[in-house]
């Protein structure tokens, strides 16, 4: 049996932030994080006291081995990052205007290395018994990451209902990624038919079953099996949907800074109260808190909050609607 709670499959990177306001051409200097959405989601995790690792690999180079350290430094297993021998680790930079949304400009040509995964890189028995596999939709954008993603799923099968076991399957839609989201749709329906549990927002669950209604979206999720969905509605919050029934968790309002990684905190948040044992709509209260911290503060990973950060901020503001 594996030590591990949760193993994200996926995106990894450095992240770089300008350090002055205003058009890239402008910008004199940057500060280096630690990021990339499935990274995101195991540091946030690990910042709640989960046993974490990251499956997906980086470039034999100066920023591949920053990217090691700062997953230890984050309490982050690194043993499942591999090297891709000819390819260089991925950078991006970010615009910080809009801070909501700010523009991404990503160096992952002619492919990333953590798109380079095959069947020899998994650990196969983490994957089998790991609590929670968490894996995105980037992850099944190219080919030989596309089939191994694919495997892995297939391997573990679905988890059933009551099982301690969850596969999370974040729908990270990254136009800039896939020629056509007719493309990407064939291969969301695959994994959402392995899935149990399902988070995205409105433009994530349009490509995945056709409808970005919230309502709808998720009652789509739902007739395929997925056993919790989660619709991010930004401004409105999130709809939690389950077989039993569904609620709307509202926002927590604060000043954003940086919107980056504020999803991932999400998920972070949504893994420790699916291994905590919570009610579906404590989770998202929790993971709607975690977005909300790392929104009002810069960077991604750096930027994950406390347990006691989320409790007093769910405190702070309650309240569930039908």
């Amino acid at each position: 049996m594996t030590s591990l709670d949760l193993l994200t499959v996926g995106r990894v990177g450095v992240d770089l932030y300008p350090e002055q306001q205003g058009p890239l051409k402008d910008v004199t200097s940057f500060a280096k994080f630690l990021g990339g959405t499935a990274t995101n989601v195991a540091v946030g995790a690990a910042r709640l006291g989960r046993r974490t690792a990251v499956l997906t690999k980086v470039g034999p180079d100066g920023f591949g081995a920053y990217v090691r350290e700062a997953l230890e430094g984050f309490g982050v297993d690194a043993s499942y990052v591999g090297t891709s021998a000819d390819l260089l680790t991925p950078v991006v930079f970010c615009e910080i205007d809009p801070p909501e949304d700010p523009p991404l400009l990503f160096y992952r040509l002619p492919v990333a290395p953590d798109l380079t995964l095959t069947e020899a890189d998994v650990p196969w028995d983490v994957v089998a018994d790991v609590p929670v596999l968490w894996v995105t939709g980037t992850g099944v954008s190219v080919e030989p990451a596309r089939s191994t993603q694919l495997a892995m799923l297939e391997r573990r099968g679905r988890p059933v209902a009551g099982s301690g076991r969850w596969t999370c399957l974040d729908l990270d839609w990254r136009a800039m990624f896939w020629p056509s989201p007719e493309e990407a749709r064939a291969e969301y329906e695959q994994m959402l038919h392995l899935a149990n549990v399902v988070v995205g927002n409105r433009a994530e669950v349009e490509v995945a079953v056709g409808t970005a209604e919230p309502r709808e979206a998720a009652r789509r999720l739902l007739e395929k099996g997925v056993q919790l969905a989660l619709v991010k509605m930004g401004g409105e919050g999130v709809l939690v949907a389950t077989p039993e029934g569904e609620s709307v968790v509202p926002p927590h309002p604060v000043e954003v800074v940086c919107g980056l990684g504020a999803g991932d905190a999400f998920g972070g948040g949504l893994v420790h109260g699916l291994l905590a044992g919570w009610d579906p709509v404590r989770i998202a209260e929790h993971a709607n808190a975690a977005g909300a911290v790392v929104a009002s503060r810069l960077a991604c990973a750096d930027a994950m909050p406390t347990l006691a950060e989320l409790d007093a901020m769910v405190s702070s503001r309650g309240g569930v609607t039908a």
